[in-house]
């Protein structure tokens, strides 16, 4: 008998992975109707654990990923699923069981070592012809953007083979993809990469800087004229790891550090700015104002007060009014004509979230809406999720919001312009709702003009989608 997966809540229900691969290629529309200028397709990526754990340990970081595809053209859709073929995945595929641990610190199984490991399941984005699986310590994974079969590890023509953040960013204008690794010279090392790539793939700047202290690094922020790194104090000790502590904790005493340098300047000129102790995993969009004559660099970002889902430096966990802490959407601004290394901060909004997307044709520069999931009802039941989607202005603080329903959740939403030129927030918000009634998962398409109204489309999918992490729309050529 194999061994069975524990009572773990990121193993139970929609954080379960699910064992198949299927094609469908035609859903079935059950309210409303496909839009005739959706045109494209939506990669969806998430953990999704191949095998049990090896011991009690599981962290949600840390299963094998698993690509979702759901394509739209002419008012029909149709689905597909694979897996992503690491070295990781095929090593244990071959064995039939787990050979790398899902738990941080962990070992792996005698004779295992020398696998790699490149769990592939945070982003899944389209550059350059090429559509890369992403996580946040490997290489990207290159996949089929059609048949999602894995072609192997991408490195930019072996220009650059260290950790790749998921978030590359992408300049709407020339076409760049940026991206940085930190931990870029070995486990425990402050130092962090940062690369540019052109609009064909060609890797055509690297560098190599030390942040303050090593940290988990989820992700960072581009303007049309600045990189901007934020390191917060989610650290990575090699002592305290040494001594048997945990891998990556929440150490407030080193403090929130945020670097900002000019695009076209060295590493060597990154600017620190300070902050009190927070984390965020994901920021909205940034811009460089010049306003008034003075340049600043302002930022949307989702706020947490400490890192969620790891331990304090001794091991301790979070205190309990923190362990259901929503992040908060903040704007940050950063005076560069200022001889202060402070910056000050805005609340934009009362209600909490993740995953804050926005019209991405307008990445690094200002821009007025924005999207997020929250999660209004956190104590409905054991694996419930995000339960509620939100378009918020900017500029007026006005919110539209649109839940599902009770025992139904959201994944990320993802921003379709309605056609090409279309104005700033014109379109389709797009992303997946899961029933717990059905256990499956739609399609949701809600029209940006007012998202309350509900979707002007669902499609249900032959499957339910595992809780995940993001993904992105890739428009029918």
């Amino acid at each position: 008998m194999s061994k069975p997966y524990p009572n773990n809540p990121f193993l139970q229900a929609n954080f379960a992975p699910v064992q198949a691969e299927c094609d469908a290629p035609d859903l079935v529309v059950v309210e409303g109707e496909l839009p005739r200028e959706l045109a494209g397709t939506l990669y969806r990526n998430g953990p999704n654990p191949m095998f049990p754990p090896l011991g009690n340990q599981h962290h949600w970081f840390l299963g094998e990923g698993m690509i979702h595809a759901i394509s739209v053209e002419d008012g029909k859709a149709s689905y597909r699923n694979r897996w992503v073929h690491t070295e990781q995945y095929e090593a244990q595929r071959k064995a039939g069981r787990r050979l790398l641990p899902t738990g941080f610190g962990e070992a792996p199984v005698a004779g295992a070592e020398t696998v790699k490991r490149n769990v592939a399941n945070t982003n899944v984005v389209w550059h350059a012809g090429k559509l890369l699986a992403l996580d946040e310590g490997s290489s990207p994974v290159a996949m089929d953007g059609d048949t999602l079969e894995t072609a192997g590890p991408w490195t930019f023509e072996g220009k650059y083979q260290g950790p790749m953040t998921a978030h590359p960013k992408f300049d709407p204008k020339t076409g760049e993809m940026l991206f940085f690794g930190y931990m870029a010279a070995g486990p425990g090392t402050p130092d962090i990469s940062y690369q540019v790539v052109d609009r064909n793939g060609a890797l055509v700047r690297s560098d190599m800087f030390k942040a303050p202290y090593a940290s988990m690094v989820h992700d960072f922020i581009v303007t049309d004229e600045h990189v901007i790194f934020p390191i917060f104090p989610a650290t990575i000790d090699v002592e305290r790891i040494m001594k048997g502590g945990p891998t990556i904790a929440w150490d407030p005493d080193a403090g929130t550090h945020i670097g900002i340098m000019a695009r076209d300047a060295s590493v060597d000129t990154i600017r620190w700015f300070k902050g009190d102790p927070c984390y965020v995993y994901h920021p909205m969009n940034a811009w460089t104002s010049h306003e008034g004559g003075r340049t600043r660099v302002i930022a949307d970002m989702m706020k947490y007060s400490r890192v969620p889902l790891f331990p304090s430096a001794d091991g301790s966990k979070p205190p309990a009014d923190l362990a259901d802490e929503q992040s908060i959407l903040v704007r940050w601004t950063f005076d560069l004509d200022s001889n202060s290394d402070s910056y000050t901060e805005e609340v934009l909004t009362d209600l909490g979230g993740e995953f804050p997307r926005f019209d991405e044709r307008f990445a690094g520069h200002k821009n007025r809406h924005g999207y997020y999931a929250a999660m209004k009802r956190p104590k409905e039941a054991p694996g419930s999720s995000y339960d509620t989607l939100v378009h918020i202005d900017l500029e007026s603080g006005k919110r539209r919001e649109w839940e599902p329903g009770v025992g139904k959740y959201l994944h990320e939403p993802v921003f379709v312009p309605r056609k090409e030129g279309a104005a700033e927030g014109d379109g389709f918000i797009v992303s997946l709702a899961y029933d717990t009634a059905r256990n499956i998962s739609d399609f949701v398409v809600m029209d940006t003009d007012d998202i309350s109204r509900g979707p002007v489309a669902r499609v249900q999918l032959p499957m339910r989608v595992p809780f995940g992490f993001h993904g992105n729309w890739r428009n029918r050529a």
